[in-house]
């Protein structure tokens, strides 16, 4: 069984685009000005940057042959259906969730969080409805990469991932810790349901894709250096959630990689 999760997971870097684009649906589209990089970005370590440049020009024109036309496609679905989706979506992050609100010690997030995925997953009907937030259980986003930081373990340096996106050390390590322990696709592979945790990832990755069509495109077309200005988003958007402080105001990230948390 081992081997046929690590042949899948094998499976869906090689075959499959998406990544964190954080909490897309609440940010807004900035300026061009607030395209330009800041000194955040003398305070990235990022010693293999024509390679990261080669891999980020593979995954933005992924992005626009593959992933931006089927996110288009999919914003066309009504409303209903699509917040139908996304919400079905988030309520199968939420066990990772908890689990990493415990392992940094926010004991009543993880409550809640717990609360939500309770409420969702029995009224909710598995998820489709958004019941928790009716009743004032907010959606709270943890993950492992943010545990790690919040455990003092450094960024390390600044590494573009083929079809995963904008990363760094100690954050691929935080997305290979969620592969390897998704008790929902982990499920799934036990039931010998494997198709099902590809289908997941893609439709993860064009929901939250749709969600930043127009932010996206804002951010390619004015950004000055579309590399630098990814790489420094990618930066102030792990920051703010790491820090757990409002990031509505951030930039989007055009990311194409794989969500799990």
């Amino acid at each position: 069984m081992k081997s046929k999760y690590y042949s899948l997971i094998l499976v869906l870097i090689t075959l499959i685009s998406f990544n964190l684009y954080g909490s897309a649906s609440d940010q807004v589209t900035a300026e061009p000005d607030d395209y330009e990089t800041t000194k955040i970005d003398d305070e990235i370590y990022d010693p293999i940057e024509p390679i990261n440049r080669a891999i980020f020009s593979f995954n933005n024109a992924a992005d626009k042959i593959i992933l931006e036309p089927i996110a288009k496609g999919y914003k066309k679905l009504p409303s209903p259906l699509q917040s139908g989706i996304s919400n079905f979506l988030s309520n199968l992050r939420t066990p990772l969730v908890v689990v990493n609100q415990l392992l940094q010690g926010q004991g009543e997030n993880a409550v809640q969080s717990s609360g939500r995925f309770v409420l969702n997953s029995t009224i909710g009907i598995f998820g489709l409805i958004d019941v928790a937030e009716k009743v004032g259980l907010e959606e709270k986003e943890e993950d492992f990469g943010q545990t790690l930081a919040t455990w003092g373990i450094g960024d390390g340096f600044y590494l573009v991932l083929p079809l995963f996106g904008p990363s760094n050390l100690r954050d691929t390590t935080g997305m290979v810790m969620t592969m390897m322990t998704d008790p929902i696709n982990a499920y799934a592979l036990s039931e010998g349901e494997a198709w099902f945790v590809p289908m997941r990832t893609a439709a993860n990755a064009v929901d939250q894709r749709s969600k930043i069509i127009d932010e996206v495109n804002a951010l390619r077309d004015n950004s000055v250096d579309y590399y630098a200005a990814v790489r420094s988003s990618y930066y102030q958007n792990r920051k703010a959630a790491i820090n757990n402080i409002d990031d509505s105001e951030l930039t989007p990230l055009p990311l194409i990689s794989i969500e799990f948390d």
